[in-house]
């Protein structure tokens, strides 16, 4: 919409008077916005931050952005269901409305108190928003706004209305107009404007219209019945039913095609009781309380959930130390590896999908970029595991919160039909953090130590993004949504309406959300159900990380979302801004004295198992995650003692003394004999053979082993060949060697070119350092007090220079409107020359280097060199232009001075 358009939007009320003081109302958008204060525009860029890339240049800039489709639809999708209810009773009333036709469309002929009561609050939002403005007496919905949500047949109003008798008439002949006032028992007219006035005002007029259905036929006022609350279209046949031939040939029905008919809007509203909803909703719904326990259970519930998720964390990037699983050349993990990992750790695909991504959002887990490209854990791993737990758990949960990477997607399919893999493209959904957040925030709503009733948290998100809880499908999750809808509703005949397509949703009372575009509601509309599907996941993710317990918010939870700690927290309130990171750092402090304490011991028993009685020191759990496997997991750790897990640990370079030291210095009890036993066996044959690379050879002091080895079948398949008495060759490559005589029973040890025994380490492998992915922005991000400030001055500054009364020279040039104002050179200069002496402002008319035009007022101050430099008003500080780009020069008038 143009500057032009906005100007036509609104004319000058008549009979109000401008004198006394009073004033005038505004008659366009614009002039709403310039009598703003400071404040008001800051809420409304607040609001609406779109408006502010880039900063307009003035009001009527600001005016016409905030008119354009694209910031009107992402507007409309951040108002709330009764807010969005208002503005759709709006684009069905008369424009302009007053305030009380706007309160009784949302009220009816009963009137609701709450609606009377929040219905204030509701307007002052579209105000402050921009999308309504003028006074109470004439309260105008922006253009752009009326038309996406007022009813036409390819966009159904959700308020289930049609047209009104005016539009649904405009096609039809004079004589047809004069039948309907005839049949009607109204006077015929002398032409047709004043016939559809006099329908009009019948079809309005309560008491005449009730007369009129009084004399109706059961079956016809069935018919009304099916189309009252929408859709206002039915199909008939060529000769319809009696029933419907009287509604028709009285314009209770009128035709919109030779087998299409729709009730006027001025009737369905009477049938209605005047009501534009079936269903208003003023007042938001509260989550319920499902259960209640005391803080403390919530906590600890909570804080063995945050233990379980750091141990699941570590489990997860330990068994990728080697380096993971291969990335599929589309990206992402494949569907077999994702069933490995979940079996690993013992639970689902969804599940183990999120601890990928929730690991690959903290920064722990990336892809090497090696040319047959892996999954392992970053150098950022080593430095989260350095950390107390407290403060392991607060970086994934602000990873989390953040994140837009959005795991229960894994396993769906994108928009060309493609299974979306964990770790892959296309799983960022920019609603994530707001609805995590949103979630989170309604929890702590409710009275500390109580689980909210799922059903009724969604309800509640789906009251505040009505739009976005039911949108049409596009964007965010795959195939583009039909404009107008799925195919309901009844008519006076059969379902259906203009050209076979009607939106049933929206007859329905009210709830559906309309299609303001070809297939989503703007840039990046997210799925139908998305936001209630994300808030689902949510709740599972919550109590899977300890920000939960038993479906309560924890008292660290509290902490992290900046919340008071001990009461509930208004939904409709704002926290007060704060860093995450500092709210993490409280978060992580109260959650400490929860977390056990690790111990630095274990019992060795006789059957070769060690029992960890709770979680281990890092240093003693990583030594003794090599010299042994882990049997089984809970409250205490069960670890089993192989051959092969002796051997592992004797392959980094321990000793079998160093492991007898190791063992005894952190068991309570003693060394049993055939663990002993068990260690001195395999150090005794460890390194005995040495492998290494020929293609891979072995060598041994020994040659009867190297015999041995020979002879033995199994061995056929490394196509051994002796090549000296102490030296066998083989065909495979030395790991592969390795890995064929350990499975034969024998402990050889890998040696370097130099003859020397080369030591490994389990969690040898990193990837290069790598950042953790940046979260996809749902729209521009919102602007703090320093960009607001500023935006509002330069915005006033320039309103000022566009505004400024300028006097005249004393004979005018000719020039176009609004074009920058041209006076010679000698008259630039003396002109700020002149101004530069007395200290006056002066218009002029600028083109930068680019040759972007503008116009500017500004304070010379001093003027040498070809430069003038001064105080610029619009862009409120002091620059230098070069006197060569100034195309001209006035002065101010004087009461702009």
């Amino acid at each position: 919409m143009g500057i032009g358009e906005l100007d036509r939007e609104a004319h000058v009320p008549q009979g109000r008077p401008e004198g006394n003081g009073a004033a005038a109302p505004p008659r366009t958008l614009a002039e709403a916005l310039r009598a703003r204060g400071d404040e008001g525009l800051a809420a409304l860029l607040r609001a609406r931050p779109d408006l502010l890339s880039p900063v307009p240049n003035d009001l009527t800039q600001l005016a016409t952005r905030a008119g354009t489709r694209g910031s009107v639809v992402r507007a409309l999708e951040r108002l709330d269901r009764f807010a969005l209810q208002t503005a759709e009773a709006l684009a069905v009333a008369p424009d302009p409305a007053p305030y009380p036709v706007l309160l009784a469309l949302l009220t009816g002929d009963e009137g609701d108190a709450e609606i009377e009561a929040a219905l204030p609050g509701a307007v002052a939002l579209l105000r402050e928003q921009a999308l309504v403005w003028g006074e109470d007496e004439r309260l105008r919905l922006v253009r752009t706004a009326r038309e996406l949500l007022a009813p036409s047949p390819q966009h159904p109003s959700p308020t289930g209305l049609g047209p009104t008798v005016a539009e649904a008439t405009s096609g039809m002949s004079p004589g047809r107009v004069q039948e309907l006032l005839a049949a009607a028992g109204l006077p015929a007219t002398h032409d047709p404007v004043s016939a559809v006035a006099v329908l009009t005002e019948l079809f309005t007029d309560r008491t005449r219209m009730g007369a009129l259905l009084d004399t109706a036929p059961p079956e016809a006022l069935a018919v009304l019945d099916r189309l009252v609350w929408g859709p206002p279209y039915g199909e008939v046949t060529a000769d319809p039913a009696p029933p419907v031939r009287w509604l028709r040939d009285r314009g209770l029905l009128l035709p919109v095609s030779p087998r299409t008919m729709v009730l006027p809007r001025e009737v369905a509203l009477h049938l209605r009781g005047g009501r534009a909803h079936r269903h208003p909703e003023p007042v938001p719904p509260r989550p319920a309380v499902l259960r209640e326990y005391r803080a403390q259970v919530v906590d600890s519930a909570a804080a063995g959930q945050a233990y379980a998720a750091l141990a699941t964390v570590e489990e997860l990037l330990k068994s990728w130390d080697r380096g993971g699983p291969p990335v599929l050349r589309a990206g992402g993990l494949a569907v077999r590896d994702l069933k490995r990992t979940a079996a690993a750790l013992d639970v689902t695909e969804p599940v183990a999908a999120f601890w990928l991504e929730l690991c690959h959002g903290a920064g722990l887990l990336a892809s090497d970029g090696e040319a047959d490209e892996r999954y392992a854990p970053t150098p950022a791993y080593d430095d989260w595991l350095d950390l107390p737990p407290a403060e392991r758990w607060a970086r994934l949960v602000t990873a989390w919160l953040t994140a837009t990477r959005t795991s229960g997607l894994v396993g769906g399919q994108d928009a060309r039909g493609r299974t979306l893999s964990a770790l892959g493209p296309d799983l960022d959904r920019a609603p994530a953090p707001e609805v995590r957040r949103r979630v989170l925030t309604l929890l702590a709503a409710l009275p500390p130590g109580s689980a909210a009733d799922p059903e009724t948290v969604l309800a509640r998100l789906a009251w505040e993004r009505p739009l976005r809880s039911a949108g049409a499908a596009a964007a965010a999750a795959g195939a583009p949504a039909d404009a107008t809808g799925p195919t309901g509703g009844t008519g006076a005949g059969r379902p259906g309406g203009p050209g076979g397509r009607q939106q049933g949703t929206y007859g329905s009372g009210g709830h559906g959300a309309p299609s303001y575009g070809t297939g989503s509601y703007g840039p990046g509309g997210p799925a139908p159900d998305l936001r209630a599907r994300i808030a689902r996941w949510t709740l599972e993710e919550a109590e899977l990380l300890g920000i939960t317990g038993r479906g309560a918010l924890s008292t660290a939870a509290r902490a992290l979302l900046n919340l008071p700690l001990d009461e509930a927290w208004d939904p409709t309130g704002h926290a007060g801004e704060v860093e995450l990171s500092v709210a993490a750092e409280r978060a992580a402090e109260l959650l400490a004295p929860l977390l056990p304490e690790p111990v630095d011991h274990v019992l060795l028993q006789a059957d070769l198992t060690a029992v960890a009685p709770g979680p281990l020191l890092r240093p003693l759990a990583d030594a003794l995650a090599v010299l042994a496997d882990v049997e089984s997991k809970g409250g205490a750790t069960v670890y089993r003692f192989t051959p092969g897990s002796v051997r592992r640990a004797l392959d980094t370079g321990r000793t079998a003394s160093d492991l007898h030291d190791f063992l005894a210095a952190h068991s309570r009890t003693p060394v049993p004999q055939p663990l002993a036993y068990l260690i001195d066996d395999v150090a005794r044959k460890h390194g005995h053979l040495r492998v290494g690379a020929a293609s891979a050879y072995v060598r041994c002091d020994d040659d009867a082993l190297l015999g041995e080895i020979l002879a033995d079948r199994r061995s056929a398949s490394l196509r051994l060949r002796r090549l000296a008495p102490t030296v066998l060759a083989a065909q495979v490559d030395p790991a592969g060697l390795l890995d064929g005589l350990r499975a034969l029973g024998y402990a050889p040890a890998a040696e370097s070119a130099e003859g020397d025994v080369l030591i490994t380490r389990a969690d040898a492998y990193r990837t290069p350092a790598r950042t953790a992915p940046v979260p996809v922005p749902d729209g521009p991000p919102a602007p703090d007090a320093t960009l607001l400030g500023a935006a509002v001055r330069a915005i006033r500054a320039g309103d000022r220079a566009a505004t400024a009364v300028r006097k005249e020279p004393a004979a005018p040039a000719p020039a176009a409107a609004g074009a920058l104002p041209r006076t010679s050179a000698a008259e630039t200069l003396a002109t700020v020359q002149a101004a530069a002496l007395t200290g006056s402002a002066v218009w002029i008319g600028y083109v930068n280097a680019e040759g972007a035009a503008s116009q500017r007022v500004i304070a010379p101050v001093r003027v040498e060199g070809g430069f003038v430099t001064g105080y610029d008003h619009t862009a409120d500080e002091v620059r230098t232009y070069p006197l060569h780009r100034i195309t001209g020069v006035a002065e101010l008038a004087d009461d702009q001075v």
